[in-house]
């Protein structure tokens, strides 16, 4: 199997997946081999991020989208797993078609989402049209994506109903000793140092109402490193400004470990709200700066999550709603190990035909001509799929000084969207 990853998020996400879904998986499966590469760009995890994500492959390597077809071409796998952004997963579709054309012996290829969808469905789905499987990560997703395909006269039948893959730990069995609170952090959400200072300040003045307790600000990276989502700024740089108390602590390192002591969760929409629900841990998404699409709480409506910090400084403890849950995939009721059964049978019926038709994306140059070459050029591609004049396609073993060069490179982006573009940014506001 492989996987093709652009973060550290999509990475951990198609890993996983990779594993959930190999066919004849179980207890009594034969190892299985994991080729990974990840896509040369912004978000490449750095060497620590690999190492907290905790998933290991048989192979890593760092490709371009060029050299990523072209390993395709000259290697067979039984299942590709596509983890990137709509627009990369559609770019290396056509890329594959064309590599692949004479070959009946293609491995499946499966895409999906990390977490929760909120945004952009019509647009990322159609992205992820395609593919072989297009996964949904609960009954909810699975009905929206077979309505936005259908919808526009497209091929729903390789929607697939899983969960999501890094759901697991021990159950919740109660408060412990020290009572501990967890604000799972976001890069992205929400975007303004006026809201990101607020939810410090009520997270550090939580602390400070109950000394007795822990307060755990968990992070998803370091400065100057990048997730799927650009983070201009970073609650370490805001807490810098801060006298913190003494339980309050900002934490690192997989969320499964941090939930392992956890009595209540808080976030604003992230997915390890789901990972919370799961284990029954008390978990509440914040009301604070509203109930918004643009935050992703709004996806939280129904769910019985959705309380505000002034309700959790007196005490409020949310009681999620059972049919709500259900429906998102969390399978708190201890469904979750059958939860892939049905990819994984879909995935041995492709198989064991032993004749794949060609991959057939619904974007194409006569449904969308003037949308397709914008997705495809950003990733040196034409609308044949085929390498653009002057794409890079680097050595195999780039030297140091060129290693050098790249690190160089990214470190400066990252500098710049999270020193230079917010310092620009007020200066158009004054």
């Amino acid at each position: 199997m492989a996987v093709l990853a652009d973060s550290d998020t999509r990475w951990k996400w198609g890993a996983l997946t990779a594993n959930r879904i190999a066919p004849h998986s179980g207890a009594d499966r034969p190892e299985i081999r994991l080729d990974g590469y990840l896509l040369r760009g912004r978000a490449t995890p750095t060497a620590r991020q690999l190492t907290e994500v905790g998933v290991r492959a048989d192979s890593l390597s760092e490709v371009t989208a060029v050299e990523f077809l072209r390993a395709m071409s000259e290697k067979t796998y039984d299942v590709l797993v596509l983890a990137l952004v709509g627009g990369g997963v559609q770019a290396m579709l056509h890329g594959l078609r064309r590599v692949w054309e004479d070959r009946r012996d293609r491995p499946v290829v499966v895409t999906g989402y990390v977490g929760v969808v909120y945004e952009k469905l019509a647009d990322g789905l159609l992205l992820r049209h395609g593919a072989d499987l297009v996964l949904a990560n609960s009954r909810q997703d699975a009905e929206r994506f077979r309505a936005v395909y259908e919808g526009v006269g497209a091929d729903a039948s390789a929607v697939t109903e899983v969960a999501l893959p890094f759901l697991g730990g021990a159950a919740y069995t109660g408060e412990r000793e020290p009572y501990t609170v967890v604000f799972a952090a976001q890069p992205s959400v929400p975007e303004s140092r006026k809201d990101r200072t607020y939810l410090l300040n009520r997270l550090v003045e939580h602390a400070r109402r109950h000394p007795e307790r822990e307060v755990l600000l968990k992070l998803r990276s370091k400065p100057g490193e990048h997730t799927t989502h650009i983070e201009e700024l970073p609650y370490q740089k805001l807490a810098q400004k801060q006298e913190l108390p003494a339980n309050f602590r900002l934490v690192y390192g997989h969320m499964g470990e941090v939930l392992d002591r956890t009595d209540l969760l808080v976030t604003v929409s992230s997915t390890a709200a789901l990972e919370s629900l799961h284990r029954r841990i008390p978990t509440a998404v914040l009301t604070d700066l509203g109930v918004r699409e643009s935050l992703g709480n709004h996806h939280f409506v129904g769910s019985g999550c959705l309380a505000s910090w002034d309700e959790l400084d007196a005490g409020h403890r949310p009681v999620p709603d059972a049919e709500w849950v259900a429906r998102q995939g969390v399978a708190a009721d201890g469904a979750y190990e059958s939860a892939f059964d049905a990819a994984r049978g879909r995935i041995a019926k492709l198989l064991s035909s032993g004749d794949l038709p060609p991959l057939t994306p619904y974007y194409t140059p006569v449904t969308a001509p003037g949308y397709l070459p914008g997705i495809l050029a950003r990733h040196h591609l034409g609308v044949d799929g085929a390498p653009l004049p002057g794409a890079p396609a680097a050595d195999k073993s780039p030297g140091p000084v060129r290693q050098i060069v790249r690190r160089a490179a990214r470190g400066a982006y990252r500098h710049g969207v999270q020193r230079v573009a917010p310092v620009i940014r007020r200066m158009g506001e004054l």
